[in-house]
């Protein structure tokens, strides 16, 4: 199995080299490993999801209210 760099990935992905090692340390890439300092990911990891995704938007004015009733008496 063939294994990539942190900057490698980074390119490939689109993202900042950071949030790679981030990923990494988290161990939210399966398969990657530290060498020393040195972050090894397979090249054929996929890129997590983020958690921070916003959810879909309510639809309707009465989905609205029901989940600003729901903040507010939680």
């Amino acid at each position: 199995m063939n294994y990539l760099s942190v900057a490698d990935v980074a390119k490939k992905w689109n993202i900042s080299e950071r949030s790679v090692r981030n990923y990494c340390s988290k161990g939210r890439i399966e398969g990657a490993f530290l060498t020393g300092k040195t972050w090894n990911i397979p090249e054929n990891a996929k890129k997590p999801e983020r958690m921070n995704k916003r959810k879909e938007k309510p639809k309707t004015l009465l989905a609205i209210l029901q989940e600003e009733k729901a903040r507010l008496y939680n």
